[in-house]
């Protein structure tokens, strides 16, 4: 009771000539130098995304009669729900082009970012204790927020900036310096808004998951609302601050800037929400009380697999059903893009050269080792939850049971690896039984779930490193994310962009049997297979023989 009165006294309690931003400015320092590493990469790689696509969109699409043909395949609902509602039709330059098809992308990486970093810096000090103790000393009720505000918000316009310059130096027809700056202006805006949403989030929960969680569940609701409205052409798209945004029609001729106010409108009302629930709270409490637990644990929960399961489930719950989406999105454009395929002869350098394999088999294949790559990072997520357990002081007290070191870790080894191989299930299915319809050819149903399951031994090599990673050097374990994040931006960006041969090579997913363009070749496989186990041999030989953060 004592340790609740003494916080509930430094959240609200009024210190005599102490602002109520006091320490704001020592906040965002100490904040920079934690995120020295992190902003920085994401700054750099959404930047070179978002200016490197006007490169891609050149090669692919080199004369305006093959921008026209790529406006009309912009019009079927399956794409109008992916990237949004075609603007400037008759005049499809490569400034309109980008605006169209990349801003809701980019949008909701922007979104991403601001969401993880804005929750890293709240719930999660508050949820570790380090926020109790900043408050204790000269630090004002809302510094925290913000100074998280301000780091976010300026990693946002950073980025915008960035991206504007970029794209106005490309010199790519139709892309203006006013349409970028449009374009730029429209994705920090974006950016702010689910800055301000985490805010709220991170009031009404008191775990860091749980905040960041309801605000990926409202970015992914604006995403689908705006996926409806815009297929249906109608006003509910206006409901999604997604919308609002690509309304903006940069690079058209009918430029219009209004639409941002509205953003900047909603994230200033949001962030002021945010302030006025943070002072309705006990520091490290959240406005939506834990729910009391049950008063014995249930059986599943009596070993480390349903205690693993239990805390993984909603995240591969959330894996499972994005990708499937993605997977029946992906197989239901089939017959388009064999259309695509007739009129745009470059659109064939974006795929895949498989020799004997038609395109559309190239094309499945491009697409299905894509889909592998982003379930690589759920598996990898699942492996470094053991150590979030470790940092956070939950791991000691289970291990110090009769629960050895391997057992625990092999429960989240089980959600990593068996729940990458549930992901690539039902992608395989997704792809199948939507390419199977598309076509009204059963065979593909056989022939896309072997795909899909193909993909398992890259996947489990780069679950089977994160494992390597945080057993032998636990303080490196952002070094995690190297596997996947090199397949994404050489293997798969590497085909756009015409990288070298030998780049592919370096990742698992270059030497993934080429299904259903090519035969199944043991061999890839069983190395690959090896190589995972290795790793994982490794990483569970480290963890034995180091110690184990203690709470």
């Amino acid at each position: 009771m004592s340790t609740a009165t003494t916080t509930r006294a430094t959240a609200t309690a009024p210190v005599r000539g102490r602002s109520t931003l006091t320490g704001t400015g020592t906040m965002v320092r100490f904040m920079l130098r934690r995120d020295r590493v992190r902003l920085p990469v994401w700054i750099g790689a959404l930047t070179l995304f978002g200016v490197g696509t006007v490169g891609s969109f050149e090669q692919t699409y080199p004369t305006a009669a093959d921008r026209a043909t790529a406006a009309d395949l912009s019009s079927l609902p399956a794409v109008t729900a992916m990237v949004g509602r075609i603007y400037s039709r008759d005049d499809y330059t490569y400034g309109v082009m980008t605006g169209h098809q990349m801003y809701v992308f980019m949008a909701l990486l922007l979104g991403l970012m601001s969401i993880l970093s804005l929750v890293r810096h709240t719930r999660a000090e508050e949820e570790s204790g380090r926020a109790e103790l900043l408050r204790a000393n000269v630090l004002g009720r809302h510094a925290q927020l913000t100074a998280a505000l301000v780091l976010v918000g300026g990693a946002n316009v950073a980025t915008g900036l960035l991206i504007a310059g970029g794209l106005a130096g490309s010199g790519a027809d139709g892309v203006t310096a006013g349409g970028s700056l449009l374009f730029s202006a429209g994705l920090v805006a974006a950016g702010l808004v689910f800055t301000a949403v985490a805010a709220v989030t991170s009031q009404i929960t008191e775990y860091a998951r749980g905040a960041s969680g309801l605000a990926l569940a409202v970015l992914g609701i604006a995403y689908a609302i705006r996926a409806v409205g815009d297929v249906a052409e109608s006003g509910l798209s206006w409901v999604s601050p997604l919308y609002w945004g690509q309304a903006t029609h940069s690079f058209a001729a009918d430029q219009r800037w209004w639409p941002l106010l509205l953003m900047v409108v909603l994230a200033v009302a949001l962030a002021i929400a945010a302030y006025a629930l943070s002072v309705r709270r006990d520091v490290g409490a959240g406005l939506r009380p834990a729910r009391l637990g049950s008063p014995t644990a249930s059986a599943a929960l009596s070993s480390p697999l349903g205690l693993a399961f239990r805390l993984q489930r909603a995240g591969l719950i959330a894996w499972s059903a994005g990708l499937l989406v993605l997977a029946v999105t992906y197989g239901s454009l089939v017959d388009s893009i064999q259309d695509m395929f007739d009129q745009i002869s470059s659109f064939e350098d974006l795929v895949r050269d498989i020799s004997g394999a038609t395109l559309i088999e190239s094309w499945l294949v491009t697409v299905l080792s894509l889909t592998g790559m982003i379930a690589s990072i759920q598996a990898v997520l699942a492996v470094l939850r053991m150590r979030s357990e470790e940092t956070s002081g939950r791991a000691e007290p289970i291990i110090a049971t009769a629960v050895s070191r391997n057992r625990w870790a092999a429960s989240h080894l089980t959600m990593a690896f068996g729940g990458s191989a549930v992901i690539m299930v039902l992608v395989g299915l997704g792809f199948g039984v939507s390419t199977a319809v598309a076509t009204d050819d059963a065979a593909w149903l056989g022939d896309m779930l072997a795909a899909g399951l193909v993909q398992l031994p890259a996947i489990w090599v780069a679950a089977g490193f994160a494992m390597a990673v945080i057993g032998l050097a636990p303080r490196l374990s952002p070094l995690a994310w190297l596997v996947p994040a090199y397949a994404i931006a050489v293997v798969y960006m590497g085909q756009i962009l015409q990288f070298p041969g030998w780049t592919r090579d370096l990742s698992p997913f270059g030497h993934v049997p080429e299904l259903p363009a090519a035969g199944f070749e043991p061999g890839p496989v069983l190395v690959l297979l090896l190589v995972a186990a290795g790793f994982t041999w490794a990483g569970l030989a480290g963890l034995r023989h180091r110690d184990v953060p203690s709470s």
